[in-house]
């Protein structure tokens, strides 16, 4: 059998359940949509994704992707690729297809806990738009509609070191330090933050905000993503 070299996490993507593990041990893997003609390793019923949409090769112990000319393209942490070009993956790099319908989270590392993602009904992504939330970072309050929520200071720094990266994977550590940077170090030199606390805020701020206004998804024993577009100030 052969040795694990790196998978693809699935975060969001029909008809996949969130969480599940694509294991790319193989030389090649195709990803792309199910049709008659070709069949992916990794296969998408999105219409906006290609039959062929592109490829993970292993070339010299790195994992390499090519996106295989796709009519709407491959991003990768909010850059777009350029067609038939190499890029080398990294530890936590975002992927996303289909308009960000799509979202894989890419690792050399396998976690004993698969991702947590809470995904959207297609209603509720329509709706998105028209409660895009405002922030007014100087003022520290958040507007969502015609109502001003004043965000703690807590709320505020999780917020904004998420920002500072959106569709970027922020790792708890950095999260650690920049939200709690009154906190001393452990002896693993990191911050003495619990997951407890961490979860804590994130459970805060969905309930405050509402689940639907910050799309926060969290990779559990790594980091956080925040995929909202927010609107700065």
């Amino acid at each position: 059998m052969e040795e694990d070299f790196a998978c693809l996490y699935i975060i969001r993507g029909e008809p996949y359940r969130s969480g599940t593990c694509v294991n790319l041990r193989a030389d090649e893997t195709l990803v792309g949509r199910v049709s008659h003609l070709v069949v992916p390793e990794l296969a998408f019923t999105n219409a906006f994704v290609s039959r062929k949409h592109f490829i993970i090769r292993k070339e010299n112990d790195k994992a390499v992707l090519y996106d295989l000319g796709s009519r709407h393209g491959t991003e990768i942490n909010g850059a777009r690729l350029t067609p038939h070009t190499p890029y080398s993956l990294n530890n936590f790099d975002i992927i996303k297809l289909a308009k960000g319908m799509i979202v894989l989270h890419f690792s050399f590392l396998f976690a004993e806990q698969t991702l947590e993602f809470e995904p959207l009904s297609m209603t509720k992504q329509m709706e998105i738009p028209d409660l895009q939330p405002k922030i007014h970072w100087e003022k520290r309050e958040c507007l969502i509609g015609n109502k001003r929520i004043p965000m703690s200071d807590k709320e505020y720094l999780f917020i904004r070191v998420l920002h500072e990266k959106i569709n970027q994977l922020v790792t708890l550590e950095e999260i650690r330090s920049k939200v709690w940077p009154e906190r001393s170090l452990g002896a693993n030199g990191f911050s003495d933050v619990s997951h407890d606390e961490l979860n804590a805020l994130v459970y805060r701020i969905r309930k405050k905000y509402g689940k639907d206004t910050f799309l926060i998804s969290a990779v559990r024993g790594n980091g956080y993503v925040l995929e909202s577009e927010l609107i700065s100030s």
